[in-house]
């Protein structure tokens, strides 16, 4: 079986994770997880960096941070992981969801503003794969109505908007470095702030509420609870092991996208002859490899393709479920109706991901393209 996912390890994660164990200091914000936040600040230009045990305890430290409380409204798409919106939905805030674009998975921003009120806090943009919203447009939107952006970068690691790295442009981004990732470290995940007013904040909600970071750089005497938090720190372990993959990012994405290109220039017939869409990359984004898709042009389509795959050898997968229609959101509102949200839909009932990793050999590539192909001359 060509699996769909098969984690990448560069070479030095054991002995890094040797090292951090004869450190003798395993629990949060070690060496390895100071290395990581030097990595990131320098290499994005981000303003300050925490580690965090997952992209969704990271988004859950944003709800937090922005003081989400019961009444107030989060704007995401409905074509999005569960974690985007349910860390909202932790605080007690109501989502509103907006449909995908025509063009790709990412979230339609014209179609935003009609959706906002006088509850309204917070829009949540999804970078779908990597690929970049438009955020000029978008941040032009929330400075206008006095909103927060959270970016939800799971999948955007070392992608970029215009030059600039995404995570980097709104108030709050969240990353994830599950092993599904471009880089990984099994789970794991990254908040990025930003905004000067919500550095010191960030760091207390992450060490359950207390001011302990700054007692250990000296700042204050002692430590107590001055706010409320969690513990969303990493292990160092965790943190070892993510940094021999950060110092192979580079060699990391440039095999990610040389498969990419490979699946884009073996399958671009299909869409020429309408049988298929490709991914779609906007002039104003870069393509980080996170995943390569086609979308199909209907459900039983893709059903068959994905049986037709697997019946040789080969795992393909679906992607998300239109959340507006998922049972809990559905039950909180009383049995409501579910939105025609047409785009989300399309994307639920059509998107197919196939097996995109380092060590995808060109010979099993070229399995799965040669697949796809015999499927649709039939």
């Amino acid at each position: 079986m060509i699996t769909f996912n098969k984690p990448y390890l560069t070479g030095n994660e054991t002995e890094y994770i040797k090292q951090a164990v004869l450190n003798l200091k395993i629990s949060g914000d070690g060496l390895f997880t100071k290395k990581c936040h030097q990595f990131f600040e320098s290499k994005y230009n981000f303003k300050k960096v925490l580690l965090t045990t997952s992209c969704t305890d990271a988004l859950e430290m944003a709800a937090i941070l922005l003081d989400i409380k019961p009444g107030d409204e989060v704007i995401a798409p409905s074509y999005t992981f569960v974690s985007t919106v349910n860390a909202f939905v932790l605080r007690g805030a109501e989502i509103v969801f907006v449909d995908s674009d025509k063009r790709n998975p990412n979230l339609d921003i014209d179609k935003i503003e009609a959706l906002i009120t006088t509850k309204t806090k917070v829009i949540v943009p999804v970078h779908y794969a990597g690929i970049a919203c438009d955020m000029d447009k978008l941040m032009a939107l929330a400075n206008k109505h006095n909103l927060f952006v959270v970016e939800d970068a799971a999948q955007a690691i070392d992608s970029f908007y215009k030059g600039k790295p995404l995570g980097s442009i709104g108030h709050l981004a969240a990353f994830s470095f599950h092993e599904t990732k471009n880089i990984i470290s099994g789970e794991g995940g990254m908040l990025v702030i930003n905004s000067d007013e919500l550095v010191s904040r960030a760091e207390i909600i992450r060490e359950k509420g207390t001011n302990r970071s700054a007692f250990f750089r000296g700042e204050v005497d002692k430590y107590g609870w001055v706010d409320i938090g969690s513990s969303f720190l990493p292990s160092d372990i965790i943190a070892a092991f993510l940094f021999s993959q950060i110092e192979n990012l580079d060699d990391i994405q440039k095999k990610r996208l040389s498969i990419w290109h490979n699946y884009y220039n073996g399958l671009k017939t299909l869409e020429t002859q309408n049988k298929v869409a490709l991914p779609v990359i906007p002039d104003f984004a870069s393509n980080n490899a996170h995943m390569f898709y086609l979308v199909c042009n209907s459900l039983k389509e893709r059903t068959e393709l994905i049986a037709h795959l697997k019946n040789e050898g080969i795992h393909a997968v679906f992607h998300y479920l239109s959340l507006n229609k998922s049972p809990y959101y559905l039950s909180s509102l009383n049995n409501a109706p579910a939105e025609n949200l047409e785009n989300s839909d399309r994307y639920t009932d059509t998107l197919i991901r196939l097996p995109l990793y380092y060590e995808l050999s060109t010979e099993d590539q070229s399995k799965v393209i040669s697949s796809i192909l015999s499927f649709y001359s039939k």
